[in-house]
């Protein structure tokens, strides 16, 4: 890459980040174009170069997070362990594609602030782990599991941004993604006679999420917080 598109692809990633930061700090949603210009040290017609408008940018800051965890190929019909897997190869593989804007993203995270770019990448993994879990073959919570494979996933794809490419060692991020899934689920999904309480109480809360099951409030807070403690 040359240096002058080096330098127009960082300043696109840093359109990109201030975008995302101002939406996520936004109570109802709206940034403006200066707001944009002046956290991302530009002016406004560069952002009109990189994107067209403001709104163009905004789809791109939508694009970028979605993006992270979605599958090219269709998976398997039924099969929610085989999307996981591949999504998490999708992420590395976009965080390679885009090692600028990635480390930008989650290089340089501000404590206690979570970033509306990453949100729903990691939206969709929980709602992945939410199915895993309703078969029956998740050992933790989805909550639990999302968090521990997102710190895993960033820092195997951090990791290998940081190596030289020629030397980049790919299957570190295999090895990684499959210990790490596999210590989280169970072999296959489990028979009859062979459910362990944690795995029972796991599957329950994930299929009660959202749907208390004709419950009363009080009832499904006292009936979620008793399966949590039997899933710990």
């Amino acid at each position: 890459m040359t240096e002058k598109r080096r330098g127009s692809s960082a300043t696109r990633d840093r359109l990109l980040l201030a975008a995302g930061q101002l939406l996520h700090a936004s109570p109802d949603g709206k940034v403006s174009t200066r707001a944009i210009c002046e956290r991302a040290g530009v002016q406004a017609p560069t952002l009109y170069h990189h994107f067209g408008s403001k709104q163009g940018l905004l789809d791109s800051v939508a694009d970028y997070g979605l993006s992270q965890y979605l599958d090219e190929e269709p998976v398997p019909e039924g099969d929610p362990v085989a999307a996981l897997r591949r999504g998490w190869d999708n992420h590395v593989r976009f965080g390679l594609d885009h090692p600028g804007f990635y480390v930008l993203l989650y290089g340089q995270v501000e404590p206690g602030a979570p970033c509306a770019l990453t949100g729903a990448a990691e939206a969709m993994l929980l709602e992945l782990l939410r199915r895993i879990a309703q078969q029956g073959r998740l050992r933790v919570t989805p909550a639990e599991a999302a968090r521990q494979i997102v710190a895993a996933n960033v820092g195997v794809a951090l990791s290998l941004i940081a190596q030289p490419e020629p030397a980049r060692d790919l299957g570190l991020s295999d090895r990684l993604r499959d210990n790490v899934i596999d210590a989280l689920l169970t072999d296959a999904p489990a028979a009859a006679g062979e459910v362990t309480v944690p795995t029972a109480a796991v599957a329950l809360l994930a299929a009660l999420d959202g749907d208390p099951a004709g419950l009363s409030d009080g009832e499904a807070h006292l009936l979620r917080e008793w399966l949590r403690r039997l899933a710990g």
